[in-house]
């Protein structure tokens, strides 16, 4: 099949992406299954690359007035605020270098191997589980707090993401912690350096498939940034209460349930 199947099969994958991309699941990982057993293709992953245009967006809806009041004391030359935007973009550096260099490679090889995907759920799942469950002492517990270099540390972090998997929010997580944060400012740093990162991937990736854009993909692009951008929306809003209450362990024990299903069925069905 491929995007011409309807609207419902873009409306679920819609909710994959928004529900997934900001927890530490891996949410091009849940896609790339969901698609292969669905039997979804479009050109150059078109559809993938249009609709988290929408997770984007319910982000920086979410955080809107915070970005307009860091954005001001920025222009005030704000010490915190400058050291913070500067925090971001060391943080995103390793991960958009890495990405760009090696933008081939990933889509057309890495992407391509449900196996991989699903081990990389199981792994990172178990690792996730242990960091969780370690009796870490924070250092840092505000995001405005974070040293440069550290944001640079997690960032090293972030390029593990980059295979289909292990996730970008929770490589950040697992890095921010294991660096010396608490749950609730990983997780929230998680979404800042999300924005210039997805944004470029976003700008990146339409670049290289614009030849393959077609008006065919109209209706499904629609739903399914529509559903990406509610679903996020929510996700964003009531995230860091839940993991402030209740840890990582939930997410650590889904990642492992999906990639032992993905891997029986891609073993027994192909």
């Amino acid at each position: 099949m491929s995007v011409d199947q309807g609207l419902f099969v873009p409306l679920l994958l819609g909710i994959v992406e928004g529900v997934t991309e900001f927890l530490p699941i891996s949410s091009t990982g849940h896609l790339l299954l969901a698609e292969h057993f669905l039997g979804f293709q479009s050109p150059g992953r078109v559809f993938e690359v249009l609709i988290q245009l929408g997770a984007i967006l319910a982000i920086v809806v979410v955080y809107f007035e915070r970005l307009l009041t860091i954005a001001k004391d920025a222009i005030a030359r704000k010490p915190g605020a400058l050291r913070f935007i500067l925090g971001v973009v060391l943080a995103s550096l390793p991960a958009a270098i890495v990405g760009v260099l090696a933008h081939d490679f990933i889509k057309t090889v890495i992407y391509e191997s449900p196996i991989t995907i699903c081990v990389s759920l199981i792994v990172g799942g178990i690792i996730l589980l242990y960091v969780d469950q370690l009796k870490l002492t924070p250092k840092y517990t505000d995001i405005y707090s974070y040293p440069p270099l550290l944001c640079f540390y997690i960032g090293l972090f972030q390029m593990l993401a980059l295979v289909p998997g292990v996730s970008r929010s929770g490589a950040t997580i697992v890095g921010s912690l294991l660096l010396g944060t608490d749950k609730r400012s990983a997780a929230e740093f998680s979404f800042f350096i999300a924005m210039p990162l997805m944004a470029g991937a976003f700008l990146y990736d339409l670049y290289k498939s614009r030849d393959m854009i077609t008006s065919e993909l109209g209706a499904a692009v629609i739903i399914g940034f529509a559903a990406a951008f509610i679903t996020a929306f929510f996700v964003v809003r009531y995230l860091l209460d839940f993991i402030s209450r209740n840890g990582f362990a939930i997410f650590a024990y889904w990642r492992i349930f999906i990639g032992a299903i993905g891997l029986w069925g891609v073993l027994l069905f192909g």
